[in-house]
C-alpha cells in the first residue's frame, strides 16, 4: 500500500467516536473502509475524515441515519449545496430559540434577585419607563370557574404568538374596583414584553410615578397590604392612577406552601 491507511481504531479515535461507531456504519453502508486486508480487517483513508465530519454534522443537525444514507446514495454539489443551506436555515431558527430562552432566564433571574432585596415593611415610590404589556380579554367580574379557563386560554395564546417572554403573568385592575376594595377583580391578565412584534396589539403603561410593595402571603390578607399602601400614597400627597398591577415574584415553583408567596403590587399615581 503505497497510501497510508487508518485502522478502525485509529480512524475512530481521530474522529472522536468509539470503534463501534465506524464497525456500525460500514455495516450499514453509510462509511465504508477503502480497504480491507486478506483477514478482512478495515483500513480508512485520511480523506474519509471529511466526509465521516459531514455525516457527524448533518447528524448534529437532527438528520436521521436513513436520510443521510439516501443523500449519500445520490450526491452531487448541487445536491450539498441546497442541503448545505437548507440545514443552515434550521441552524438559524435553533439560534433564535436559544436566544429567546436566555431572555426568559435573564428576566427569572432577575425577579428571583429582585426578591432578595424586598423590605415588605417599605412602601417605595419609584418613577418608571413606559413598558409594554400583552393582555387578556377583558374578565372583570367572571367567576372562579371561568377564570380558570381564561388563565388556560392567556396562555395558549402567549405560547401559539411567542409571547411568553419569562415574565409572571399579572393581573391588572382599574382605578373604579380598586377604589371599591376590589382587589383581586382583575380587568386584564397580564405579560410584560421586552419588544414590540409587528401587527401585534399592545397596552403601554403610562411612565409617571408608581408606589410599589410586597406582599407576603395569602391572598385572603392582601387587603391589609393594599391598606398599607394608600396610606402611604395619602401620607405621600398622591391619588391613586388609572390602574394597579400585580403580579408574583414567588409561587409555587419556587415556595411549597402560599404563605411564602410574594405578590408585588405597582400602583399607578397621579
Amino acid at each position: 500500500m503505497s497510501e497510508k491507511y487508518l485502522t478502525t481504531g485509529e480512524f475512530a479515535k481521530l474522529c472522536k467516536v468509539n470503534k463501534q461507531t465506524v464497525i456500525y456504519y460500514d455495516q450499514i453502508g453509510l462509511l465504508t473502509p477503502t480497504y480491507r486486508n486478506e483477514k478482512g480487517y478495515r483500513f480508512y483513508s485520511f480523506r474519509q475524515l471529511e466526509l465521516f465530519n459531514v455525516i457527524h454534522l448533518l447528524k448534529e443537525l437532527g438528520m436521521s441515519l436513513e436520510e443521510i444514507q439516501s443523500y449519500m446514495e445520490k450526491k452531487s454539489p448541487e445536491l450539498f449545496y441546497s442541503l448545505m443551506m437548507k440545514q443552515k436555515e434550521k441552524v438559524r431558527m435553533k439560534k433564535r430559540a436559544l436566544d429567546n430562552l436566555e431572555k426568559v432566564m435573564d428576566v427569572k433571574i432577575n425577579i428571583l434577585e429582585e426578591a432578595e432585596r424586598i423590605d415588605f415593611n417599605q412602601i417605595s415610590f419609584k418613577y418608571l419607563p413606559e413598558s409594554i404589556l400583552y393582555l387578556s380579554l377583558d374578565i372583570k367580574d367572571i367567576t372562579d370557574e371561568e377564570f380558570a379557563k381564561v388563565v388556560t386560554q392567556f396562555i395558549n395564546e402567549l405560547n401559539a404568538m411567542d409571547l411568553d417572554t419569562g415574565f409572571q403573568i399579572g393581573g391588572m385592575t382599574l382605578r373604579e374596583q380598586v377604589l371599591e376594595g376590589e382587589y383581586t377583580n382583575y380587568s386584564y391578565l397580564y405579560m410584560e414584553q421586552l419588544k414590540r412584534k409587528k401587527n401585534q396589539t399592545y397596552f403601554k403603561t403610562a411612565p409617571g410615578m408608581y408606589a410599589i410593595g410586597y406582599h407576603l402571603g395569602k391572598e385572603e390578607n392582601i387587603h391589609l397590604t393594599y391598606e398599607h399602601l394608600f396610606l402611604e400614597i395619602q401620607r405621600q400627597s398622591y391619588e391613586i392612577g388609572d390602574y394597579v398591577m400585580e403580579e408574583y415574584i414567588y409561587d409555587g415553583v419556587v415556595k411549597n406552601s402560599d404563605e411564602h408567596y410574594i405578590t408585588k403590587i405597582r400602583v399607578h399615581l397621579k
